[in-house]
Parts: structure tokens; C-alpha cells; sequence
């Protein structure tokens, strides 16, 4: 599609007692070079789609668990990219990853416990493999695996 005559005339005119600019030219050329596309990268568009869906899934009063879980989707770059078209399933893998190895559930779990320690300014009740949680341990071995498998269910396939 051509440009009117007379808005070609008005840009001539526009342009007249100028000096030309790269920058100005560039910009003028480059202005629908985004056209459509997202200027966030994709690995930001997809860490946000997981982050969004385990916000509105993962049922945690406090948030520790959700933050030490969007924490480790934050470190999780290659998994998130090889699921680029779902990547959903990317959590389903990171999940079972912890759920999966004793160690680095324990270890999952005491994160949560200290994150929870900082956002109230408490010191955490960690408890340790094998023994009852504290009384006031609102992070139990036990609670956060029920609540990471309820999350894993409701991931689509």
C-alpha cells in the first residue's frame, strides 16, 4: 500500500531543513519490527504462566511454600525451555523431582521452613527425617508433600 500524495508532500516538508539521522531512520524502518511479537522473552512469558498457574492452584496460607516453589521455577531455565509448548509439564517434572528423592525433598522442605521464618520474623521449626513435626510447624514433612501432590494433580496433561 502506497502513501497519499499528500502525506508524502507533508513528510518532504517535514523532513526539509533537517539533518539526516541513522537513528531516526532506524527507528522509522524498525518501528514495526516487534510487530506482533512479545517484547519479553519467552522464558519470562513461560516462568509467568507457571508462576500464575501455581499462585491461583498451590492453597498456602502463609506463601513460604509458593515462594520457595517459584523460586526454583526462577532457577530452572533449560527444563522450562525443553517445555517450551507446555510448559506445564515442566513443574510436573520438578515436582516429582522433589517428591521423588528423600534428600532433596528434606532439603525442599527446610527452605520453606526458613523462608516462612523470614516473612514472620520467627525462628523456623525444622524438623528432622523421621521424627514428629513441632507443634507449631505449619511446614510438616507430611503437609507439604500432600500439598505438592494435590498441585501435581491438577497440572493438564
Amino acid at each position: 500500500m502506497t502513501k497519499p500524495e499528500k502525506d508524502i508532500e507533508l513528510e518532504r516538508d517535514i523532513l526539509k531543513d533537517r539533518k539526516f539521522s541513522l537513528a531516526e531512520l532506524i527507528g522509522k524502518e524498525g518501528g514495526s519490527f516487534l510487530k506482533g511479537e512479545s517484547p519479553v522473552p519467552k522464558i519470562v512469558q513461560l516462568k509467568t504462566e507457571i508462576k500464575l498457574f501455581i499462585s491461583n492452584n498451590l492453597k498456602d496460607l502463609s506463601g513460604a511454600l509458593q515462594a520457595v516453589l517459584n523460586d526454583k521455577v526462577d532457577g530452572e531455565d533449560e527444563k522450562i525451555s525443553s517445555h517450551q509448548e507446555k510448559p506445564l509439564q515442566a513443574l510436573q517434572l520438578m515436582i516429582e523431582e522433589i517428591i521423588s528423592n528423600e534428600h532433596i525433598y528434606h532439603q525442599f522442605v527446610k527452605q520453606v521452613d526458613l523462608k516462612w521464618g523470614n516473612m514472620n520474623g520467627e525462628r523456623p521449626h525444622f524438623q528432622l527425617p523421621g521424627q514428629p513435626p513441632h507443634p507449631d510447624d505449619e511446614y510438616t514433612h507430611e503437609s507439604v508433600k500432600t500439598q505438592l501432590i494435590n498441585l501435581l494433580k491438577i497440572i493438564p496433561k
